[in-house]
């Protein structure tokens, strides 16, 4: 082989590792529990039986969350609230709101970041988005960016 057809052959072989490199998941970061806040008005209602019934008093400098969001939704609003480190390459990626669906903002005013699915082979379809720095603006999709449901983070 020619020394053309070997650099060729190297440079496929390395563009092929980057990329493999690129969808590799990192590993989901266990996190300490929260504490879930109790149903608000318009949130499905909690059951007498269920964990989000009657949530424990949270800790002194713990955020609350929706009763909505599910438990994996909060060691990544802990991460965001650290900032970072995150489970994967994309969060804290700018979202570039192409739906519409969000409030129109400047570019850059919206991040993103990945809710772990169980059992999903990829990053599956849930999200937060957070908007400004630091955010003041929360939202929720399970649903790829079908559709948002906003909340609040209360310290």
């Amino acid at each position: 082989m020619d020394r053309t057809r070997l650099w060729l052959v190297a440079a496929v072989i390395v563009a092929g590792l980057w990329s493999w490199s690129q969808y590799r998941q990192a590993p989901v970061l266990p996190s300490p529990p929260t504490v879930q806040s109790p149903a608000r008005e318009g949130d499905p209602v909690a059951s007498a039986n269920s964990p989000t019934a009657a949530p424990a008093p949270a800790k002194v400098g713990q955020p609350r969350y929706p009763a909505f969001l599910p438990a994996e939704a909060h060691p990544v609003l802990d991460a965001i609230a650290r900032g970072g480190p995150y489970a994967y390459r994309q969060d804290d990626g700018v979202f570039q709101n192409r739906e519409r669906l969000l409030p129109q903002r400047p570019r850059g005013h919206y991040r993103e970041y990945t809710v772990p699915s169980p059992g999903a082979a990829d990053r599956g379809a849930r999200r937060i988005v957070t908007g400004g720095d630091p955010p003041t603006e929360y939202f929720y999709t399970d649903d790829h960016y079908g559709s948002f449901r906003p909340f609040e983070v209360t310290p």
